[in-house]
């Protein structure tokens, strides 16, 4: 069902269940030759062809351009492909996870320099959408140790614009056509804006929560701690030894050992032995 004979996978040959209905032991047998991993690697070797195509005889030939749209077309899909096969079929593996969103941003990021470079396409546009993408995908990596930031409606859709408008700018269009490409990619601007506050917004809540959640472990830590040694410090003391003592500043009760008074005590009568001999010296 995958495409992958089971000796490659590294598994008995069992069919995987739909839905991603599989053992642990049926997960741990992905292996990296897996369906979506090769679309993965598909879309990543589609990023050179598609600039030669595009630049081609200078750039400007309409039967290139054409080309270089199918190419571009053909990674598009298998981005909407590779992913939903790993998840399906239990196919996620780290190469999966680190190739997928690098072959998104390298075929998109190459079409949109590669216009602007022709002089089809704004740079303020492409500076906007390269900016985007490059920042949320830092913030991700700032979130990771607290949460991971789900994709929403909204990215999606924005991929889907961008998508759009994009291989709409690598047709050689003309007329109506031409500006209807450019209230498109108007349009994918828009949501990439809005959708990346959005993840921005999203990562300082979870942020936030995580790093409150950490303090909260670290004082109930803490406090454990500290019961642990007063525990300690009761047990060692004799058996009717501990009496309960106020503290002044606080107000606060507290059990402490009377050995802790022994020193005073023998303080005390140091002190009255010693007044002792000085009353007798005086007499005499």
């Amino acid at each position: 069902m995958t495409g992958v004979p089971a000796s490659a996978a590294g598994g008995s040959g069992a069919k995987p269940v739909r839905g991603g209905k599989l053992g642990t032991a049926a997960v741990n047998q992905a292996s990296l030759w897996n369906i979506a991993n090769i679309l993965t690697m598909v879309r990543l070797l589609l990023v050179p062809g598609f600039v030669l195509l595009l630049f081609h005889n200078g750039g400007y030939d309409p039967a290139w351009r054409s080309f270089a749209w199918a190419a571009f077309a053909i990674a598009m899909i298998t981005d909407l492909f590779d992913g939903h096969l790993a998840r399906t079929y239990n196919l996620v593996t780290d190469f999966g996870k680190i190739a997928d969103p690098i072959a998104d941003k390298a075929i998109m990021g190459a079409a949109l320099v590669s216009l602007s470079v022709l002089g089809d396409l704004p740079w303020w546009i492409t500076g906007v959408i390269i900016a985007r993408e490059l920042g949320i995908t830092l913030m991700r990596f700032w979130v990771i140790r607290h949460a991971v930031i789900p994709a929403s409606r909204g990215g999606k859709l924005k991929t889907l614009a961008q998508g759009t408008a994009a291989g709409m700018y690598v047709l050689a269009l003309t007329g109506p056509l031409a500006t209807l490409r450019f209230w498109v990619m108007m349009v994918a601007v828009v949501l990439t804006v809005v959708t990346g506050l959005d993840y921005v917004r999203q990562a300082v809540v979870l942020r936030r929560r995580g790093l409150a959640a950490e303090r909260a472990a670290a004082a109930e830590r803490a406090a454990d701690a500290t019961e642990a040694l007063r525990a300690a410090a009761g047990s060692a003391a004799p058996a009717g030894a501990v009496a309960a003592v106020t503290d002044v500043r606080s107000g606060t009760t507290e059990p402490r050992s009377e050995a802790a008074d022994i020193p005073a005590v023998a303080f005390d009568a140091r002190s009255g032995a010693a007044e002792a001999r000085d009353g007798a010296e005086a007499e005499r």
